[in-house]
């Protein structure tokens, strides 16, 4: 299977980034690409809750979904929307981080809402409580792309391996994780914990990530690390993206996965243990 992943910039103006990342689904399509998988927030990055609160809308009417299912059918290809950033109308007041697979009809299959909240201060200038402003998802997801069964994860999810033992043993063969990963971040852990959650599965992981610093209509601009990474399942780097928006091709080879996985059978090696009072 040929995947395209799609590495963006988005700013916190939905309507300044559909046709952007239009553009890319279609330059992946033209390449050959059966799925397309785009980052995290595809539809809007911003620090400003404000802000969120005018350009977010509700799923049945969000502008990025309904265009994107438009992409999918226009150019015949399935779509992994990372995620988007949208209102919820449950009455929880805050906002939803959900992943997308889209199929080549436009028809959405599955979607995801991130599990893991991204709350943390990684220094005096830089505190993140995702909680706040989202609502963590409850359930793990997998879904088919023909045949082939994908786990649905994004970004902060990548610091809890069980997650992705579980996606594996329960039958996905390629691990994805759509990011907007913080730069400190970044520099010390993205490469590492992406590898490490390849070889600990035996799993393709794809990657895709918001990059650089990001166009806002507020003082403060978030920036993201980018480098969109595809991952073998032996845990060798296959894709890179670098720093610049961008798509990035690699070719899947599901016979990998099959032959790691018999080699090193420790996703049936599972030993019940007491855990430490």
């Amino acid at each position: 299977m040929r995947v395209g992943l799609v590495q963006l910039s988005s700013s916190d103006n939905p309507a300044e980034n559909l046709p952007v990342t239009v553009g890319f689904v279609e330059q992946a399509a033209s390449s050959g690409a059966r799925l397309v998988v785009t980052p995290e927030v595809t539809n809007c990055v911003s620090l400003s809750r404000k802000t969120q609160m005018d350009v977010l809308r509700e799923e049945p009417e969000d502008p990025t979904l309904l265009g994107l299912k438009e992409a999918a059918r226009k150019s015949s290809v399935w779509i992994l929307i990372g995620s988007l950033a949208l209102k919820s109308s449950d009455g929880d007041g805050r906002f939803v981080n959900r992943s997308y697979m889209i199929d080549p009809s436009g028809q959405v299959r599955a979607c995801y809402d991130k599990i893991h909240m991204f709350d943390v201060s990684l220094s005096e200038t830089e505190t993140y409580r995702e909680s706040d402003g989202y609502q963590p998802g409850k359930r793990s997801v997998i879904t088919s792309v023909d045949d082939i069964k994908f786990g649905l994860t994004i970004c902060y999810d990548l610091r809890f391996p069980q997650l992705y033992r579980d996606l594996a043993q329960a039958g996905a063969k390629v691990l994805t994780v759509p990011s907007a990963f913080s730069v400190d971040t970044g520099f010390a852990h993205w490469e590492t914990l992406l590898r490490a959650r390849a070889i600990e599965t035996g799993s393709y992981v794809l990657a895709p990530a918001q990059c650089g610093e990001h166009a806002a209509h507020t003082k403060r601009k978030r920036k993201t690390f980018g480098h969109t990474l595809a991952v073998g399942p032996w845990g060798e780097v296959l894709v890179d993206g670098g720093d610049m928006p961008g798509v990035f091709m690699v070719d899947l080879d599901l016979s990998a996965v099959d032959d790691v996985r018999r080699r090193l059978p420790s996703l049936s090696h599972d030993v019940k243990y007491e855990r430490p009072e």
